[in-house]
């Protein structure tokens, strides 16, 4: 904590440190350049600090405020930041060469979460042995998994084999900017087809027994009718 105020402290020049000739000081809507010495003699009489903030600036950009403040403003905007940040963790998830389709699914679920929540994932399968020699077996699991996963991460790295392990690398989409894949696109889109079919169909089949037990009335009554007489 005391390191990161003395890092402040050495960030600005302050009064007499600043050593260009003319400055251009800045005030709650106002601007103006004028001699550095004229500067100092405006915050002595405000009974404040002459700060610069911007030194590479021509002529440097300066305020009239109590250092003290400042530093203390500044450190409070750097902490608003770090809380601001994002921690990105990267997440493993390890395959087997064979592995079945219920770990597969199990796994992907995983991934899943992790790309929702903001973090990269390495994927990867291990070769133990001889299973070395389905190596390409590994790359076609990667492949499928980069694959199910793009509505929630895209590619950093292609499957790449490093020793015994063949490594893939994801990382999360922006949120709002998910897209969903063609295919995810035509099997919904074929899912509402069928759902407007049935529905089409339940009302016909409704329909044609309302009539049915309409016919079915009628009869009666006119049977009815005909046992009166």
């Amino acid at each position: 904590m005391k390191n990161d105020k003395n890092k402040l402290k050495n960030q600005y020049r302050v009064n007499e440190q600043i050593r260009a000739r003319e400055v251009r000081v800045v005030t709650e809507g106002n601007s103006e350049v004028m001699p550095t010495r004229k500067a100092l003699d405006m915050a002595r009489q405000e009974g404040v600090d002459l700060v610069e903030i911007s030194p590479n600036a021509q002529p440097p950009v300066c305020r009239l405020i109590d250092y003290s403040k400042f530093l203390y403003q500044q450190k409070k905007h750097q902490k608003e930041m770090k809380q601001k940040q994002v921690k990105v963790e990267v997440k493993e998830i390890r395959f087997g060469p064979q592995t079945d389709e219920h770990d597969y699914q199990f796994k992907l679920k995983h991934g899943m979460e992790f790309l929702n929540a903001g973090n990269k994932v390495r994927a990867y399968v291990f070769f133990r042995g001889r299973s070395i020699l389905f190596k390409e077996q590994g790359e076609v699991l990667l492949l499928r998994f980069a694959n199910d996963l793009e509505e929630y991460g895209k590619v950093e790295q292609m499957p790449k084999l490093e020793g015994k392990k063949m490594f893939l690398y994801l990382a999360p989409k922006k949120a709002g900017v998910v897209k969903k894949s063609q295919q995810k696109l035509d099997r919904e889109k074929r899912e509402a087809e069928a759902k407007a079919a049935q529905k089409a169909e339940a009302e016909a089949n409704a329909e044609k027994n309302s009539l049915l037990a309409n016919a079915k009335g009628g009869d009666a009554l006119k049977k009815l009718a005909e046992e009166a007489e």
